[in-house]
């Protein structure tokens, strides 16, 4: 029973008669009257001495039952430590208009039955249900994770690491022999962690080397692993990271994973971006507006909410182009620092003695949306709702809880506390002309049991989606932002529900280089907060010119945070000059394919966007530092059309200029532009210009 699976660059075989589905293969694209037995038999593998007389397939769910001495997809018992080890038998399975198969396997001594679901679009998609079919007995569930096969040459790992204000740095390690895990148990995606990898060919590059990802789609504990087996067999496997005694299946009751979301490129990491990207777009909840350029207040006034003067900072915002003013923390209860007031969502009369409406007034006269900083998931010790409702919070009875950022995580999956929280903010959106929620989230889960006394982080996750959604139903034309401390809840879940992520509360644009490059990799720009900061970091100290700090904003969803009133005349006019240059640029930087190019030193990023029609592009060189080489190479643009002319001409930033330092002789299309084919761009490039350290340049290429 082997059911062939195609996309637009990838197939999947999948193979029904091992019980629980195994994947023969997920890559390269196969022709279409492919004879798929003769696959099989061409890569069945020989049993050798020494081991099992026979190998137990590589599956979705790998079974130890079965003989798989990797890690078991499937961990579980019920009382008495029965049904430890479970084997599947098939027993039916459909297939869906949508490019799609189900299947069910069936184990009758264990009373379970899995039911896989596998998709393929621009990516693969698979989840698993396993349901208890006991009528008195409940199945506690350790783990259940899906596992992909990857070939013998996959024999590099790419994955991310982080923490707060440098998410999402790149490591990669030679995939040769044992196992490469990382785990989470922070309550959300985190900083550290990410669900996401990348396997390849050797030294796979972004126009080069096969490449396989994949990306876990839950916004709460996880876990990944890659191995190779002592058989030379190498496979992906994630799943929901589960604590102790967490996760008990009632009888006649199921648990489905979340998705695993996984992409195949032929031809480097750039394609496989596409497919997460491509995916994403397809949704019907996808923006497909134009994404407003908003000013967010936090590092602007910070606490300090002053009527007159953010009046005056919203006339300065307008007058740059912005589109949207975000109010940020510090508005409601008693909240007046980060000591006190999360959980009391009405608005203080202390500062705001009359309300939210007329800033809001004053604000939309001005031509902007209105959007304000909410923390729902949390409350202060020090708050009207902790003392009223200590029960509320997350935590363990008996014990001290463990503070973060001086506050407690409020307990959503607590029918009290979500009704109070829904009812808040249905409140807040329902009494004001409000159009954007940024929605925070800024401590870790740590010892937080649920009603029951079990671990709650399963709980509190699946208890976040339904009230996004919920609110969304009540409030549909709100949008929301997924913010937590910045990049500590990115995953594809999450923007199920909002249409837009804070990348990182790091707005220093030399950190903000790499971050939004490896965020490039796994989400499109349209929903990548990217903000141009201060010229003197909150979080680093780094002073940089607004020409790089625009430049390094430019290819996200824009925003600016910092404040207005304290710059320049000429500053001003420089960000406005900067809003104008995206909205330029913005219809191709938010339905474009991202593409990025592989450095031929350490010391610069190159990266941009292509048009679909390949017609127009916008790309990006940025200068990190110093280099060895006193002359950069040519900068070779692969993925054009081949036969087009394209005229390419400097997008001249704001203050350029007078930042740019003493003239040198300089390559002269930087003055006059330049007509190239593409495939002269392609093969030969285009030769750069000395650049001093973090320094950018623009450019703009059209189809002449």
């Amino acid at each position: 029973m082997l059911i062939h699976l195609t996309g637009s660059w990838t197939s999947v075989v999948v193979d029904l008669s091992t019980g629980v589905p195994t994947i023969r293969h997920w890559g390269a694209l196969l022709s279409s009257d492919i004879d798929l037995d003769a696959i099989v038999a061409a890569t069945t593998r020989p049993i050798p001495h020494g081991g099992l007389d026979v190998e137990a397939p590589l599956s979705l769910v790998p079974e130890h039952g079965s003989g798989f001495t990797g890690h078991p997809g499937l961990l579980g018992h019920r009382r008495r430590g029965t049904a430890w080890a479970p084997r599947f038998s098939y027993e039916s399975h459909t297939l869906g208009a949508d490019n799609s198969v189900i299947a069910h396997a069936i184990d009758s001594v264990a009373q379970l039955r899995l039911t896989s679901v596998i998709s393929l679009g621009d990516v693969l998609c698979v989840n698993l249900t396993l349901t208890n079919l006991s009528t008195t007995d409940r199945y506690l569930l350790d783990q259940l994770d899906i596992a992909l096969p990857l070939p013998a040459q996959a024999n590099e790992l790419m994955q991310f690491s982080g923490r707060w204000t440098r998410e999402l740095h790149p490591h990669r390690v030679a995939f040769e022999r044992g196992s490469f895990v990382t785990e989470n148990r922070r309550g959300r995606t985190s900083h550290e962690s990410p669900p996401l990898m990348f396997a390849g060919t050797h030294a796979f590059g972004e126009w080069h080397g096969e490449v396989w990802g994949a990306h876990l789609a839950w916004s709460g504990n996880h876990h990944t692993r890659a191995e190779v087996l002592a058989d030379g067999r190498r496979y992906i496997q994630m799943g929901e990271q589960f604590h102790p005694g967490e996760m008990s299946i009632d009888a006649g009751a199921s648990y489905t994973t979340p998705e695993l979301i996984a992409t195949y490129s032929p031809a480097g990491l750039t394609q496989a971006a596409w497919g997460f990207h491509r995916s994403m777009r397809q949704r019907a909840a996808h923006p497909t507006t134009a994404r407003p350029v908003l000013l967010n207040t936090w590092e602007a006034v910070y606490f300090d909410h002053n009527h007159e003067r953010l009046t005056q900072l919203a006339d300065a915002a307008a007058a740059a182009g912005i589109e949207r003013f975000v109010l940020d923390d510090g508005w409601f209860g008693s909240r007046r620092d980060d000591h006190r007031g999360l959980g009391d969502w009405w608005v203080s009369p202390e500062v705001y003695p009359h309300g939210l409406a007329p800033l809001i007034e004053y604000v939309r006269a001005l031509g902007m949306e209105f959007g304000i900083w909410v923390e729902p998931e949390m409350v202060n010790p020090d708050s009207d709702l902790y003392r009223a409702h200590p029960e509320w919070a997350l935590v363990t009875e008996g014990y001290e809880p463990v503070l973060g950022r001086n506050q407690l995580v409020l307990n959503l999956a607590h029918p009290g506390a979500y009704a109070h929280v829904l009812g808040q903010l249905d409140a807040l959106l329902r009494d004001h002309d409000i159009a954007y929620v940024k929605w925070d989230m800024n401590r870790d889960h740590v010892q937080g049991s649920g009603v029951n006394g079990s671990a709650g982080t399963h709980a509190q996750t699946e208890a976040l989606y339904r009230l996004i959604d919920e609110l969304t139903a009540l409030h549909p034309l709100v949008e929301i932002e997924s913010c937590s401390s910045g990049g500590g809840r990115i995953d594809h879940e999450i923007l199920r529900r909002t249409r837009r992520v804070w990348t990182s509360d790091c707005n220093d644009a030399l950190e903000r280089q790499t971050i939004q490059r490896s965020a490039s990799m796994f989400i499109p720009p349209e929903v990548m907060g990217a903000h141009i900061g201060p010229r003197r970091s909150h979080t680093t100290g780094r002073n940089h010119s607004l020409s790089f700090r625009i430049a390094t904003a430019m290819f996200g969803h824009l925003g600016v945070e910092c404040n207005l009133l304290d710059m320049t005349e000429a500053e001003r006019n420089g960000v406005a000059e900067g809003i104008a240059i995206h909205k330029r640029f913005r219809s191709l930087l938010h339905t474009g394919d991202v593409v990025r190019f592989d450095p031929t030193t350490t010391a610069a990023h190159a990266h941009g966007v292509y048009s679909p029609d390949r017609r127009d592009a916008l790309v990006a060189y940025t200068q990190l530092q110093t280099d060895m080489s006193l002359t950069p190479a040519p900068l070779r643009l692969p993925g054009l059309v081949a036969d087009y002319l394209y005229r390419v001409e400097r997008v001249a930033l704001p203050l350029d200029r007078a930042e740019r330092g003493p003239a040198r002789a300089q390559p002269s299309w930087l003055k006059d532009g330049i007509t190239l084919s593409g495939h002269h761009l392609t093969v030969l490039g285009l030769q750069l210009p000395v650049m001093n350290p973090e320094t950018a340049l623009l450019i703009s290429i059209r189809c002449h």
